[in-house]
């Protein structure tokens, strides 16, 4: 406390002339909560050496920081004699100000208490659309458990635009893939999502595992160019040594499902988008042979950024969920 109740000391100021004070009155600059306390616990007890004991500090350290309240204030606050201490007319008029403004102030931060808990409050959620299906909700179910005042806006999207919305303060963090941009941004592995084979639900001309031919016999129903999700795809594809264009191209999971299970084509696709994928129709999945592909899903947050405490709350639940798949 004595550090915080000195900062307003090192200013220095002429003194106080107490008869032309009073007509001299303009602020250069707010007092500190601090000397403003101090002023009230002297003029409570009406005792320099008291309100110094109880504030913890010395009596000249005391009498020097009511001295400069006096000067940032332009009039004197006390009266005193080797034996007393009493207001002036200016101290008795501006104590009741002050205590008025310390229960406003102390009420403003009872307030702010929750927010600064994480127990009140907004949380905006960045994520692909998979994983707005899948993981989230379970994780929002168990925080509302927790924390059923902290209100929650998803904000779908595809991923390079979402970690361009953690860089912009308009989504606290992002669920999502590795984004390009490693330096920027801090990257919490949650889970692996492989990359599997999407066919009709009645469909057994795969085997299990599926070879990677099968993408250059059959039609293939991929997701738009510009999508994660497809540059996955044509990643894998790649590392095949496969040329595989799409027959069928689409903005939608659940389209790309219809198209499948109304056996227009195959699709590769990571396996936690199955239940988007599965809204379109009945559909059926094998794994890849070697060499097999997928992303890795996690939580993005920018480097050096603190979040906030609802986030932070958030996130561990999203850890346990995972932790919690993992061991089953």
């Amino acid at each position: 406390m004595r550090g915080l109740l000195e900062v307003g000391a090192v200013f220095g100021s002429p003194a106080i002339n107490p008869f032309t004070a009073s007509q001299e009155f303009a602020m250069k600059r707010y007092p500190s909560l601090a000397s403003l306390q101090l002023f009230i616990l002297i003029a409570r007890n009406r005792n320099f050496s008291e309100a110094a004991r109880l504030a913890n500090l010395s009596q000249p350290a005391l009498s020097r920081t009511i001295r400069l309240l006096e000067e940032e204030l332009g009039a004197r606050l006390f009266d005193r004699t080797s034996r007393t201490v009493s207001l002036t007319p200016a101290g008795a008029s501006l104590l009741p100000v002050v205590e008025r403004l310390m229960e406003d102030f102390g009420h403003a931060l009872q307030d702010l208490r929750p927010y600064f808990a994480g127990e009140r409050g907004r949380l905006v959620i960045g994520a692909l659309p998979s994983v707005a299906a899948d993981i989230l909700p379970k994780a929002i179910a168990r925080f509302s458990i927790g924390f059923p005042d902290v209100e929650i806006l998803i904000r779908e999207g595809l991923a390079e635009p979402m970690v361009q919305q953690i860089l912009d303060r308009t989504v606290d963090f992002a669920i999502g893939t590795p984004p390009n941009m490693p330096a920027q941004f801090t990257f919490i592995p949650l889970h692996e999502d492989p990359c599997v084979l999407v066919c009709q639900a009645t469909d057994t001309r795969f085997p299990y595992p599926a070879p990677w031919s099968c993408f250059v016999e059959h039609p293939f129903v991929g997701m738009e160019a510009r999508s994660s999700v497809r540059q996955l795809t044509d990643r894998a594809f790649a590392r095949a040594n496969l040329d595989v264009p799409a027959r069928y191209e689409c903005s939608q999971l659940a389209t790309v499902g219809g198209l499948i299970a109304n056996g227009l084509g195959i699709s590769l696709l990571p396996r936690s988008t199955l239940p988007l994928a599965r809204s379109g129709g009945q559909l059926a999945w094998r794994t890849m042979e070697p060499p097999c592909q997928g992303r890795t899903i996690g939580i993005i947050h920018a480097a050096g950024r603190t979040p906030a405490p609802a986030a932070l709350a958030f996130v561990e639940i999203l850890r346990q969920l995972q932790m919690n798949n993992n061991d089953n």
